[in-house]
């Protein structure tokens, strides 16, 4: 092997830090089985593929959103699945003949909550986290006005869905998987995810090239919105109905599966494949820290420490602009 052949090997590395995401899930779920003495393993990644969908369906949307440059985060995310599963499930009605209807219905609540957070940013030039985050305070009060003291069971074939397996490997993991393919041929093969890339690359390079610069955020955060609903639907019927407080844990969440799983903070380059190694590491290293027995406090402190230096030591490569 020649010397320059050899400097590329490791470069090929650092240019795929989604690649620590993967190698950071791998090693935390090999400590917990070293404690456990192998006891519950297969039990843990089953239900770890189960959680980590519903990161990665979130994520996708908020990477959409990063990619697009500084600033720019949906900060709105957990109102709208509070919101969308309620609409899901009322709209379902515990009927597997309006399965379709109301996942029709939690989409279009996106499509509604997506155009008022671009409202709010384009018309009103709010910054885009103050817009979503504000946006999100209206859209939980319109969640727990039409959900309050509702608890409609989904429909049992979308349960079954929802919490099904084959061969251990959950059914909404293997749709989730799908999605992402289609996401990431949307992200790297269509004018639609080039546009993307190169608006968080440079904004100004793209408006001069002809890019309409804030056509293409107003689909972004609609597709974030959307793909948020989506997450809220499922949720319900995993979890045998809608809550209020069913999305708070997918506000940081979000960021955090986009970040460590190698997309750059700075936009312009983003994957979709770290988002899955994102979420396993996420939810592992919470079981971990679990199963060492950590009081909730410290192992808020050390989820949050553990982040810090993933994503430092492979936050996705730094993106210039003008």
């Amino acid at each position: 092997m020649s010397a320059a052949a050899a400097q590329r090997k490791p470069r090929r590395a650092l240019d795929r830090p989604w690649l620590f995401s993967f190698a950071g899930a791998l090693l935390i779920f090999a400590a917990t089985l070293i404690f456990t003495g192998g006891v519950g393993g297969a039990q843990i990644l089953s239900t770890a593929l189960t959680f980590a969908t519903m990161y990665v369906i979130v994520g996708l949307g908020q990477m959409f959103v990063v990619t697009t440059g500084p600033g720019n985060v949906d900060l709105s995310i957990p109102a709208t699945i509070a919101l969308s599963g309620a609409v899901a499930m009322v709209v379902m009605g515990g009927s597997d003949a309006r399965i379709a209807l109301g996942i029709a219905a939690a989409l279009g609540t996106g499509l509604l909550v997506g155009c008022f957070n671009y409202a709010l940013i384009r018309l009103l030039q709010i910054p885009p986290i103050i817009a979503t985050l504000s946006a999100s305070f209206l859209v939980q009060s319109v969640a727990i006005a039409y959900g309050r003291g509702l608890r409609v069971r989904p429909p049992e074939g979308f349960a079954a869905f929802t919490t099904g397996r084959v061969l251990g490997v959950p059914y909404l993991a293997l749709a989730t998987l799908v999605l992402c393919l289609v996401m990431a041929v949307v992200l790297h093969r269509t004018v639609y995810g080039r546009q993307v890339s190169a608006i968080g690359q440079n904004t100004r390079a793209a408006g001069l090239a002809g890019i309409r610069v804030d056509r293409v955020r107003f689909a972004t955060y609609v597709l974030s919105a959307m793909l948020a609903s989506l997450c809220g639907a499922v949720l319900a019927g995993f979890s045998g109905g809608s809550s209020l407080n069913m999305g708070e844990e997918y506000l940081l969440a979000s960021i955090a599966v986009v970040v460590v799983g190698g997309s750059s903070v700075s936009g312009g380059q983003s994957n979709v494949a770290g988002l899955w190694g994102a979420s396993l590491f996420l939810y592992l290293l919470v079981t971990m820290l679990n199963t060492f027995g950590v009081g909730a406090g410290l192992r808020l402190l050390l989820t949050g420490l553990i982040i810090i230096a993933i994503i430092t030591v492979a936050g996705g490569p730094k993106t210039g602009r003008g």
